[in-house]
């Protein structure tokens, strides 16, 4: 089986975390959140990837390189110039077989069970399948009682779901979309609606899912990696014993962290150092940086 993961964007929301790094490299528990999204998708069956990228994309390169994905057959696709979700997908056309494929954004941690979506899909001979959920402020797809795919807006209404940033496609959707040209998959669905196509959803309930797309929701996802948990800590970290770590916290490893420092709702990267008395509370710490003063609400 085979997915492609939609890599190449920006991070525009993520800033200033991504201006040295693109959001897939961005850790997570102290893991690149791409390396989640291929254990996600391995888990499913799939032992083909391709992923797309632009923004800092010798880096995604590099990592994958040497990331350890042994059992996995996994390409990069760069694109020069950003092609968007629709133009990005196209430009994996000749990586494709006949069969259905998984597309899923670099940015998503979730444990949908993507094996009973993928045979809702086949059952259904839909053209896309896009798991859906409620999930407040992104519902803007309205479906019918057979989640048949009506309208997608621009902006969140009463009534309609979310969509999770993961489908299932059929390789034959792809001769709608134009080559070499920047264009959203979504508005290619809403074109392929209109023209009675089927494109239709089906239902994620009691699931974990969270996006990394914003700073808030980033936070929020490094509390989640805790899984109850006060703290993660790095390997080959040095800290002294005076170091107070409340509430909950996540340091990435080689971390220096000296005497009577106090880490309180905090996220530190690899390679941080903290310097004597500091506080560092409700903050992100970028890789290789030195504190040396309190940080709170603060990103370095």
């Amino acid at each position: 089986m085979k997915a492609m993961i939609l890599a190449a964007g920006l991070g525009t929301r993520l800033r200033p975390l991504t201006l040295r790094r693109p959001k897939a490299l961005v850790p997570v528990g102290n893991r690149p959140v791409i390396d989640q999204v291929i254990e996600y998708l391995k888990v499913h069956g799939v032992t083909e990837i391709v992923v797309n990228a632009h923004h800092h994309h010798e880096h995604i390169v590099t990592h994958l390189d040497s990331s350890g994905h042994m059992d996995l057959k996994i390409e990069v696709r760069i694109e020069p110039k950003i092609l968007g979700t629709g133009g990005g997908i196209k430009n994996t056309e000749d990586f494709w077989d006949t069969d259905s494929f998984f597309v899923i954004n670099a940015d998503i941690l979730s444990d949908i069970d993507l094996t009973d979506a993928y045979a809702v899909h086949k059952k259904a001979r839909n053209l896309a399948t896009l798991i859906l959920h409620d999930h407040e402020p992104f519902n803007q797809i309205r479906v019918d009682d057979r989640l048949n795919i009506t309208d997608i807006a621009p902006e969140n209404h009463a009534g309609r779901l979310a969509f999770t940033g993961i489908h299932i496609i059929e390789p034959e959707l792809l001769s709608h979309i134009k080559k070499g040209v920047y264009s959203n998959i979504i508005d290619c669905y809403r074109e392929l609606i209109k023209a009675g196509k089927p494109i239709r959803g089906t239902l994620a309930e009691g699931h974990r899912w969270r996006d990394i797309g914003s700073i808030e929701s980033y936070r929020l996802a490094n509390k989640d990696a805790l899984k109850g948990e006060p703290s993660l800590v790095g390997p080959c970290c040095h800290m002294d014993a005076s170091v107070k770590l409340t509430d909950w916290v996540v340091i990435g490893a080689k971390a220096i962290i000296e005497q009577d420092v106090e880490i309180r709702r905090s996220i530190l990267w690899e390679n941080v150092s903290i310097k004597k008395g500091v506080k560092v509370i409700d903050s992100i710490v970028t890789a290789s940086r030195e504190v040396q003063s309190d940080l709170i609400n603060g990103i370095l």
